[in-house]
């Protein structure tokens, strides 16, 4: 069927840009002020622009691939068990938030992000067994909305300026 291979090419496609933009971003981590646990969280473009085109299947399945892909790539079994942590709960606030309809796709990248982080730091928390971590999302949901806002209006510029009738 024609189309469905052209669906599994446009979101194989996502995914391998999900993880250039995940690899763009370890390149320039190092020029940036560095405070632990913060990322720019570039691979989420695409998850913002899919999730606004294709829908919740298409969103969740790239985002799980490129969390695999990335931990596998470029980091470590712990770094596994936050990204999925972090990017679980991620998906699950944008997706109930887009379905809501009440935020445009940057509000939706920003309460993405700030979840993101806070399932991260409720994961060290557990694993390390210590509350204190919880101070730390003071610092981490200011940057969250920083980034969730870079973030989201990237991915509104490809909502906006991607054709919706490609075929794929």
């Amino acid at each position: 069927m024609k189309n469905r291979s052209q669906t599994v090419a446009f979101l194989g496609l996502c995914t391998a840009l999900a993880l250039i933009l995940a690899y763009v971003e370890l390149l320039i981590q190092p020029l940036i002020p560095s405070i632990p646990g913060i990322k720019m969280g570039l691979p989420n473009i695409i998850i913002i622009f899919l999730l606004y085109r294709r829908g919740a299947a298409s969103a969740a399945g790239v985002s799980l691939l490129r969390v695999l892909l990335v931990s596998m790539l470029f980091g470590n079994a712990m770094a596994l068990i936050y990204s999925l942590a972090g990017g679980a709960l991620s998906l699950l606030v944008m997706l109930l938030l887009r379905r809501l309809n009440w935020l445009s796709p940057v509000g939706v990248s920003v309460a993405g992000g700030v979840a993101h982080n806070v399932g991260q730091i409720l994961t060290a928390m557990l694993l390390l067994e210590t509350a204190e971590l919880g101070y730390y999302l003071v610092v981490l949901t200011v940057t969250g909305i920083i980034a969730g806002v870079l973030v989201g209006l990237c991915g509104s510029l490809l909502v906006k300026h991607v054709p919706s009738k490609l075929r794929f």
